[in-house]
């Protein structure tokens, strides 16, 4: 299993993706503030790994308190989800990672806990969210794994992998399962410009898993389709809203499109921690615009005029209508998705 990220008893040590795939090297992470330019810088990235990390920082920053009663304790605890909150704004999964463990702390401080098992409770959560990550993700694998070809290519955007998790991956852990379960597949990795994700994450861990995998750029998906080459497209997700629609890497929603004009299945694989109740459509979702050297420089070289404009949101929204399935670890939703997600929800 690639080791995303990991608690250790001297900190939090995170795999370093901007470093990937020429150099394997871990960050150790001793405090929450640390934990905090680690997702934002993303060092970690992906959805459910930033929910878990995040999780992690906030219990790291409880442990390493020095406060010796509860109301001191708290006002820490409220900079540190703050600080941790404010790191990344589309990926919902980072917000639960931190209601996750305040929550058990206010249960905790509200019945006078001592401050020593508090830290101790907070930590063995951040713990069991990290295995409850691993264990959700192989039943959504199983549950995805249905859907896919019996032979044939799968294109997948981005990375939606064990990079993206805690281990195993959402839409390449239905790849992953779906291969063990004796389907000849083999995969199409975009590129997934300007961070490259594709090119640099999901191409890397699907070569160490030796899965079949062939490197297109972002515009060649539709020459591909118009070939037949592509028989279904999955990718995983920041944001789900409630009514289906879907935040994901930018470039996501013409992938989608391509795949509607040509009759190939369009899949997103998220747990259900991904879907956001409270957001009733794409367009309440909040996208994260990122740094312009993302598209001006590749691996520090300028590529782009001096004076051009830049526009580099990270992430666009796919309209549930162009959405085959949901795939979660509780089964797979179809549309209609506003009744399918809130009946799951009820479960």
């Amino acid at each position: 299993m690639i080791p995303t990220l990991e608690w250790t008893p001297a900190g939090v040590s995170f795999l370093d993706q901007t470093k990937l795939p020429l150099e394997e090297t871990y960050v150790l992470a001793t405090d929450y503030q640390q934990v905090a330019t680690v997702i934002r810088d993303m060092i970690v990235r992906g959805a459910m790994a930033i929910g878990v990390s995040a999780a992690m920082g906030v219990a790291l920053g409880i442990q390493s308190s020095t406060a010796t009663d509860l109301p001191t304790l708290s006002a820490e605890v409220d900079v540190i989800c703050a600080t941790l909150a404010g790191t990344r704004p589309t990926a919902v999964n980072l917000f639960w990672g931190i209601a996750q463990v305040r929550d058990l702390y206010t249960q905790l401080a509200a019945a006078n806990t001592p401050i020593p098992e508090i830290k101790q409770q907070v930590v063995v959560l951040a713990n069991r969210l990290y295995d409850e990550d691993i264990a959700n993700l192989h039943k959504l694998g199983a549950f995805g794994a249905e859907l896919l070809p019996q032979e044939g290519t799968v294109l997948t955007h981005c990375n939606a992998g064990a990079l993206a998790a805690c281990g195993y991956g959402s839409a390449l852990g239905v790849i992953r399962a779906a291969i063990e379960a004796g389907k000849n597949i083999d995969v199409f990795a975009d590129e997934t410009r300007p961070f490259n994700q594709g090119a640099r994450l999901t191409a890397w861990e699907l070569v160490k898993d030796n899965i079949p995998t062939t490197l297109i750029c972002d515009n060649m998906a539709g020459y591909f389709m118009g070939q037949g080459r592509i028989k279904a497209a999955i990718v995983g997700a920041d944001r789900i809203a409630a009514n289906g629609d879907t935040a994901n890497k930018i470039g996501t929603y013409s992938v989608a499109i391509l795949c509607k004009e040509h009759g190939i299945p369009f899949y997103v694989a998220a747990p259900f921690n991904t879907i956001d109740l409270a957001t009733p459509n794409g367009a309440a979702i909040p996208i994260e615009e990122r740094s312009a050297r993302e598209v001006t420089h590749v691996k520090g070289v300028q590529v782009t005029p001096d004076g051009v404009g830049i526009a580099n949101p990270a992430f666009d929204v796919t309209p549930a209508k162009y959405i085959t399935a949901i795939i979660t670890e509780h089964g797979v939703l179809r549309a209609p998705y506003t009744d399918s997600i809130a009946a799951m929800a009820k479960q």
